[in-house]
């Protein structure tokens, strides 16, 4: 990650247990508020990060209270990074089907990552697929 000056960092592990991903996820979208993030980008974080968080906890950690979802998170007024590593096995991206195609538009699955990826400027995961790590930057106010 490139130098950058971040106005809020937070290094955080969570339990894996249903919902103890919402007080992180309610406290990182008031910081990102109090540095000016409104609308679009705003909602769109918000939507990225309920669905990497739970997905962490639920298929990751498969809510295993002995496992944690580890959290690196920064921010600033133009800029958004955010690491969440679980314990589990991971998982294989082209394994998850395309949640669009005409097939699949009724299944369950494939639907996180297509938002996750709809929203963040800049979305990785690791090799093992247990590790998420995405980016968003601030639109410009008429892109907002």
């Amino acid at each position: 990650m490139s130098e950058h000056l971040w106005s809020w960092t937070k290094r955080t592990s969570l339990p894996s247990r249903a919902g103890a991903h919402l007080a992180y996820l309610r406290e990182i979208l008031g910081k990102l508020e109090e540095l000016g993030w409104e609308g679009h980008d705003l909602f769109g974080i918000e939507m990225a990060l309920e669905e990497s968080l739970s997905n962490a906890i639920r298929h990751g950690n498969r809510y295993d209270e002995s496992k944690h979802v580890l959290i690196d998170c920064k921010a600033s007024t133009q800029r958004f990074w955010i690491r969440i590593e679980d314990e589990g096995p991971g998982f294989r991206l082209e394994g998850v089907p395309d949640c669009t195609a005409n097939e699949n538009l009724e299944r369950p699955g494939g639907r996180g990552i297509a938002l996750i990826t709809a929203f963040m400027t800049h979305v990785e995961f690791n090799q093992c697929g247990n590790c998420v790590t995405m980016e968003k930057f601030r639109s410009l106010p008429d892109q907002a």
